[in-house]
């Protein structure tokens, strides 16, 4: 009979963003797939799909009907490993798979980015730190994605094994730079000029994502950029209160608030640069997406941005309030076309050098081997 693995999340479509290639490498290598999460979207790679009612919130009662389903999925089927992800669903699958561990099943945890790290309010590092703490001992291996978290977890978490992976890797067929000739198509499929200056961002509207500081910076653009025009993909508690400040400051014919997109690839190959706001992020897949495609990148200080934007190579890292020197940069490239190609054509190269899905594959499956067989061989540093 064939090994099963089973993934699991808090979502299905987690999966479907970020981790197919992992899907499709263990059925190559013969195994049986299955996944557990919240949601009934078909995957492919999946032989077993589980619906379970995982919710975001801890305190959310249906938590407690996904743990049983979990355990009992665990005792069922006998995997020899369990690999989670995201909050929740690591969370819950650790705790169900407490019995199943001592049967020899092998527990891998994904940590997109802990939501306590230098900067974070208290109130994250009272709520979280403290989970991730006591379920560092239920697993097997715990897997980072930024250097500030591998740092933290060797230094504060008893997990046999902890290794540190470059994100989940992005297509780099997929995302790529387009010709002249192909930018100014897609341009005038969306409706926009050749020569407006676009600046990109898609994210949830939320406090975190910051979008208040991309509108502040517009304000300043407006005279000396008045090309500039600002795309703000995602939905979200705080579009509204986005929308009313863009007026406020008289940009809002400027902002093209463009709600939840599909066409996400195509939208930031044709843009100028990604402006990214957010305050805390683990290491962000839609940066890596847009410097694959030779887009520089102008961010808020923070891990995941450190480690992807270096300054003056590709982009700049600014303080979090610093809504001028923000400014500044953007004007940069939007009136030096010889930067804005020098920052484009070296992040693209940063992506091939280490983020791309093929090394970051490369990187999990040497994590993956070291348990297929149940044992405990030493893990080879993946960094």
């Amino acid at each position: 009979m064939p090994k099963k693995v089973l993934f699991c999340a808090t979502v299905d479509y987690h999966f479907q963003l970020f981790h197919l290639p992992y899907l499709k490498w263990f059925k190559e290598q013969g195994w049986e797939v299955h996944v557990a999460a919240n949601g009934n979207m078909t995957l492919p790679y999946v032989d077993v799909k589980y619906d379970i009612p995982i919710q975001r919130s801890p305190l959310a009662q249906k938590n407690i009907e996904a743990y049983k389903i979990l355990r009992h999925l665990m005792d069922q089927n006998q995997y020899q490993i369990v690999h989670c992800h995201t909050p929740m669903g690591g969370t819950l699958a650790r705790l169900a798979a407490r019995s199943a561990r001592k049967r020899g099943t092998k527990v891998i945890y994904t940590a997109h980015g802990f939501h306590f790290c230098k900067g974070a309010p208290l109130a994250n590092w009272l709520l979280y730190y403290p989970i991730e703490w006591k379920l560092a001992s239920y697993t097997d291996c715990l897997i980072t994605i930024n250097q500030e978290d591998y740092q933290l977890a060797n230094k504060r978490f008893k997990t046999r094994h902890i290794e540190h992976v470059y994100g989940v890797g992005v297509n780099t067929d997929e995302f790529k730079p387009l010709s002249p000739i192909e930018k100014m198509e897609a341009r005038k499929s969306f409706g926009y000029k050749p020569d407006d200056f676009l600046l990109f961002y898609a994210a949830e509207f939320n406090k975190n994502k910051n979008q208040k500081l991309l509108l502040q910076a517009m304000e300043v653009l407006k005279k000396d950029v008045p090309q500039a025009r600002l795309l703000l993909a995602g939905e979200g508690c705080t579009w509204n209160e986005c929308k009313e400040l863009a007026k406020k400051l008289g940009v809002e014919h400027r902002v093209d608030f463009l709600g939840y997109r599909n066409d996400i690839k195509e939208m930031v190959s044709m843009c100028d640069v990604v402006a990214a706001s957010s305050l805390r992020e683990g290491l962000p897949v839609n940066i890596m997406e847009a410097m694959a495609c030779s887009i520089p990148v102008v961010a808020i200080d923070n891990r995941g941005h450190r480690e992807l934007v270096k300054d003056n190579v590709n982009g700049w890292v600014l303080q979090k309030n610093e809504v001028m020197g923000f400014s500044k940069k953007l004007k940069m490239i939007a009136q030096v076309e010889d930067v804005k190609e020098k920052l484009g054509v070296n992040a693209r190269n940063m992506i091939l050098s280490k983020y791309s899905t093929n090394k970051v594959i490369k990187q999990n499956s040497r994590v993956y081997q070291t348990y297929m067989d149940g044992g405990e061989r030493k893990v080879w540093a993946v960094r």
